[in-house]
C-alpha cells in the first residue's frame, strides 16, 4: 500500500501538468465524430475518438449548445487519461469553467475514482488531489425549445436494460436503443425487444492506444466512472436528435458502498447522488431541456430480477460478465462476482435447469466461488468491486432458494449459507418503491402498476 502511494506521489510530481487542449466535432459520410486532445506534459499526448453512426437519423446543426456539451463530455473523457499519472494540475485550454463547475467536476472525479484510489493504495483528499484552472473562452448558449417526447435507452447487454426495454415497449415507436461499441449480445437484445436497425443508435468509442501502453508499463490504472461519460454522451446525442428522455437502468441498490464506513462505490456514477448532481448540472450549464433519469431507480436488484424472470425470450442472449465481454463470443465466465451475483438473483425465480442452460453450469455448486459468495452476502472485508446489489437482497435471494429446495438437493454454497447464516424472510422486499427518484409522474404510475402485477 505504502509503495503504491509513493508511486502516486512520484508520478504526480514528475508529470505535474495535464492539459485539455481542444475538442472537435467532425463529420464524414458515415459518422459524426468527436475528437478530444489531451496532453500529459513531458510524457504523451492523446487523441481519443467517439463516432456516432449517422444511418438515416435527422441531426440538428452543430451550434454553441452542441459544442458546449461536447466540451463537457471531454471533461469526463479526460479522467481516463489523467489517472495514469494523477497530475497535480489540470489546465483547460479549450473552454471556461466557473468555480461551481470546477467543484462539480472535482467531486465526480474524486468519488468516481474512489475504487481506483482504494485498490491502488492511494491516500489523498478531495481538496488536494487535483487543481483545475482554465484558459479558454466561454460559449454563449441559449435555452433550447421543447423537444419531442421520445426516449433514448442505453443497452449494456444485461438483465437491467432488458427490463427497461420491456417496461417501455408501449413507447417503442418513439424510442431508440443506444449502444456504445455494439456487440452481438447488445444488438440482439435490442432486436428481441423489437428495435429495427433504424431505431438503434450505434456509437464507437475508441480509447487512445497510447493509454493502453501506459497501463502495460505500470502507470496507475483502475476503474473510472464510465456511466458519467455515458450521461454526457447520451445527452449530446439527445440534443442532436431533439429527444427529450434519456432512460437509464440504474437501480436503488447502486447506492451502497463497497467498503464499510467509506464512501467508496464501484457504482458511484450509477448512484442516485450522481443522477441528482447531473440533473442539476445539465439544467444550469447544458440547457438543452433533455431529461436524464433511471427508470429502475425506485427498484432493488431483486425486483428487477423478478421482472426479468418473466421474459424468457432473453434467457440465452443476455450477458453482463465483464470478464466474458473480452472474449468472442461474449460469454459468462462463471468465475467472477458478477456472474455469481446474477446467478443468485435469478435462482430465486428461475428453474435450476433454465439457469444452468443460461450460464452453462451451476455456479452455486462451485466450491471455488465460496470466498466471493461470502463477500456478496456481506460477511467479507469488502463488497466485490462489480455492479452487484446489496448484501440484504443477496441474502434474501439465497434464502428463498433454500426454502424452495429439498435439503438433500441444496447446492454447496446454499448449504453453506444455511449452516452458517440467518435466513431472510421478507416478502415486502418485492413490493418496495424508492421515492428517491427523478421519474416523470406518468412513468412512476406505470412502474407502480407493473410492480403490483408482478
Amino acid at each position: 500500500m505504502q509503495d503504491n502511494n509513493l508511486k502516486f506521489e512520484y508520478l504526480r510530481e514528475k508529470y505535474n501538468t495535464f492539459i485539455y487542449e481542444n475538442y472537435e466535432i467532425l463529420e464524414d459520410e458515415n459518422y459524426i465524430i468527436l475528437k478530444f486532445y489531451f496532453n500529459i506534459v513531458g510524457l504523451v499526448k492523446f487523441s481519443p475518438t467517439t463516432k456516432i453512426l449517422k444511418k438515416n437519423f435527422k441531426f440538428n446543426k452543430v451550434d454553441n449548445n452542441i459544442k458546449n456539451i461536447a466540451f463537457n463530455l471531454g471533461l469526463v473523457e479526460l479522467i481516463s487519461y489523467w489517472k495514469a499519472v494523477c497530475s497535480k494540475n489540470v489546465i483547460i485550454k479549450c473552454g471556461n469553467l466557473n468555480n461551481e463547475q470546477i467543484l462539480w467536476f472535482k467531486k465526480l472525479y474524486f468519488y468516481g475514482l474512489g475504487e481506483l484510489f482504494f485498490t491502488n493504495g492511494i491516500k489523498t483528499d478531495i481538496q488536494n488531489f487535483m487543481n483545475i484552472t482554465y484558459e479558454g473562452e466561454s460559449l454563449q448558449i441559449n435555452e433550447k425549445p421543447e423537444l419531442n417526447d421520445g426516449f433514448i435507452i442505453p443497452i449494456g447487454g444485461g438483465k437491467d436494460s432488458v427490463v427497461t426495454l420491456e417496461l417501455l415497449k408501449e413507447y417503442k415507436e418513439k424510442s431508440y436503443a443506444f449502444i456504445v461499441n455494439p456487440k452481438e449480445v447488445t444488438l440482439e437484445c435490442a432486436k428481441i425487444a423489437g428495435f429495427e436497425n433504424d431505431r438503434i443508435i450505434e456509437v464507437i468509442r475508441v480509447i487512445d492506444k497510447k493509454l493502453l501502453l501506459l497501463n502495460n508499463a505500470g502507470f496507475i490504472n483502475g476503474h473510472t466512472p464510465f456511466s458519467s461519460m455515458l450521461a454526457f454522451l447520451t445527452y449530446f446525442v439527445a440534443s442532436l436528435m431533439n429527444i427529450k428522455y434519456i432512460t437509464l437502468s440504474n437501480e436503488s441498490s447502486a447506492n451502497e458502498s463497497n467498503v464499510e464506513g467509506e464512501k467508496i462505490n464501484h457504482q458511484y456514477s450509477k448512484s442516485y447522488e450522481f443522477e441528482n448532481d447531473f440533473k442539476f448540472y445539465e439544467e444550469k450549464y447544458l440547457k438543452s431541456n433533455v431529461s436524464y433519469f433511471s427508470l429502475l431507480r425506485p427498484l432493488a436488484e431483486i425486483q428487477i430480477a423478478k421482472l426479468f424472470s418473466n421474459n424468457d425470450k432473453y434467457y440465452r442472449t443476455i450477458k453482463s460478465c465483464n470478464v466474458g465481454s473480452k472474449t468472442t463470443p461474449w460469454k459468462w465466465c462463471c468465475n467472477c462476482p458478477k456472474c455469481l451475483f446474477v446467478y443468485i438473483m435469478m435462482s430465486a425465480f428461475m428453474e435450476k435447469e433454465k439457469l444452468i442452460e443460461m450460464f452453462g453450469e451451476d455456479l452455486l455448486n462451485k466450491e471455488s466461488l465460496k470466498s466471493t459468495f461470502i463477500e456478496l452476502c456481506g460477511y467479507g472485508k469488502t463488497k466485490p468491486f462489480e455492479c452487484v446489489g446489496t448484501y440484504y437482497e443477496v441474502k434474501y435471494a439465497i434464502s428463498k432458494l433454500i426454502e424452495n429446495t429439498e435439503e438433500s438437493k441444496l447446492p454447496i454454497l446454499a448449504k453453506f449459507y444455511k449452516d452458517n447464516y440467518e435466513l431472510i424472510r421478507d416478502e415486502q422486499i418485492l413490493k418496495g418503491f424508492d421515492e428517491n427518484n427523478n421519474l416523470p409522474e406518468f412513468l412512476q404510475k406505470m412502474l407502480r402498476k407493473k410492480i403490483e402485477e408482478c
